[in-house]
């Protein structure tokens, strides 16, 4: 079965877009930023699944890693909220995940794929969390005047 149409794919896809639907609700200036950062991101991470050259492909899937650490990055420190820095660190060991493997030269195992997993889904964990975080503190402040 293509990887496409495989549950664990579609599971992972309605988490991404649950995230980013409950950061643009929900959510201010930053969330609804890193929100598009990420939902580009993993849409761009589907193409490189599709080069044929296995070297390639995980060399897309450092630049990816990095541009969107890069992305968090600069929202934290325009920003500067806490989810965004739990984000940024997340992203740091993803991308530092990805260089072990393309440095090592080691192939993806089960071991990749559940760090790789566990990662993104803290990223998008912290994403909701700050975009709830920054509904309620618009709701305390309307409710304080």
């Amino acid at each position: 079965m293509p990887m496409h149409l495989s549950l664990i794919a579609m599971i992972g896809w309605l988490l991404i877009l649950a995230a980013c639907l409950t950061a643009w609700r929900l959510g201010g200036r930053a969330e609804r930023q890193a929100a598009l950062l990420v939902l580009a991101t993993s849409f761009l991470a589907s193409f490189p699944k599709l080069v044929p050259d296995h070297d390639l492909q995980r060399v897309a899937y450092l630049a990816l890693d990095g541009a969107v650490a890069g992305g968090l990055l600069l929202l934290a420190l325009r920003y500067a909220r806490v989810w965004l820095g739990v984000a940024v660190l997340l992203q740091g060991v993803q991308f530092s995940l990805h260089a072990y493997y393309l440095v090592a030269g080691k192939r993806y195992d089960n071991a990749y794929a559940m760090v790789n997993n566990i990662v993104s889904l803290g990223v998008l964990c912290s994403l909701a969390a700050g975009s709830i975080l920054a509904w309620r503190a618009r709701r305390r402040e309307v409710a304080a005047k």
